[in-house]
C-alpha cells in the first residue's frame, strides 16, 4: 500500500490501518480482511504492544488490540495513518475498510 517502508512491513501497515479505521481488532478479523496469515498478523500487534503503540485486553478469550492512550506519539501517528487511508484508491476502501461493525435493524431489507 502506502506506507510499508515506514512500518518494515506490509502487514504491519495493514494491521495498523485496520487500528485506524476500526478503533480495536483482534489477529484473526486483520488476516481475514487482508487474506493474511493469522501468525504474521499476531507478531506484528504484539511487537506493537510491546512498543507501547497498542494496549490489548482480553474479551473472553479473544485477545482485541487497542491504541495505547500513554502513547506519547500517538496523536502523531494516527495523523499519519488517517491521512494514508485518506489517498487509498476507492476501490481499496471499498474492499477493505467498509466492512459492516454493527448488526442490522430487523426486518430490515438487505440492500
Amino acid at each position: 500500500m502506502i506506507i510499508s517502508a515506514l512500518f518494515g512491513s506490509e502487514t504491519a501497515e495493514k494491521a495498523l490501518l485496520y487500528l485506524e479505521n476500526y478503533g480495536s481488532a483482534y489477529p484473526r478479523a486483520v488476516a481475514r480482511t487482508f487474506d493474511l496469515a493469522v501468525g504474521q498478523v499476531q507478531k506484528q500487534l504484539e511487537k506493537f504492544e510491546r512498543e507501547g503503540v497498542l494496549a490489548s485486553r482480553l474479551v473472553g478469550r479473544t485477545r482485541v488490540y487497542e491504541w495505547n492512550p500513554r502513547c506519547f506519539y500517538l496523536a502523531e501517528l494516527r495523523g499519519i495513518l488517517s491521512k494514508s487511508l485518506k489517498q487509498l484508491p476507492p476501490a481499496i476502501i471499498e474492499k477493505y475498510f467498509k466492512e459492516r461493525t454493527r448488526p442490522r435493524k430487523k426486518g430490515k431489507p438487505l440492500p
